[in-house]
């Protein structure tokens, strides 16, 4: 399964980035090859619409799920459009909740806020 995961840095080891939309990069992490791919995110700069586009583009990478602490109404929509599972990340690394992922401990995500609207987000 291919798992797309909102990040500030290009590391295993760094934190998930709160703000889907606005993440500089998404890794996309496959786990039955274990291949790290990281992506620019091309809406990072984006003047309106961060999170759909993020979304599409996250979607366009082949991702099926994604782990990400929260996100906004639209970009929920575009996944739910698109078949893409969302999980509610837990406190710890990007590798600490891959695992988590792979063991089944990670909760879907469920709630989401009504976005940003061109204040930033962050």
């Amino acid at each position: 399964m291919k798992i797309a995961i909102p990040m500030e840095e290009k590391s295993m080891s760094s934190s998930i980035c709160v703000t889907f939309g606005r993440a500089p990069y998404f890794l996309i992490f496959d786990t039955d090859t274990e291949k790290e791919t990281y992506i620019e995110n091309p809406a990072a700069a984006a003047q309106g619409g961060a999170g759909i586009k993020a979304a599409q583009a996250v979607i366009d990478a082949g991702a099926e799920a994604v782990i990400l602490p929260r996100l906004g109404q639209n970009a929920a929509e575009v996944f739910e459009a698109g078949q893409i599972a969302l999980y509610k990340a837990e406190f710890g690394s990007v590798k600490h909740n891959i695992e988590l992922l792979k063991n089944r401990k990670l909760a879907k995500l469920t709630e989401f806020h009504s976005g940003f609207h061109g204040h930033g987000g962050r």
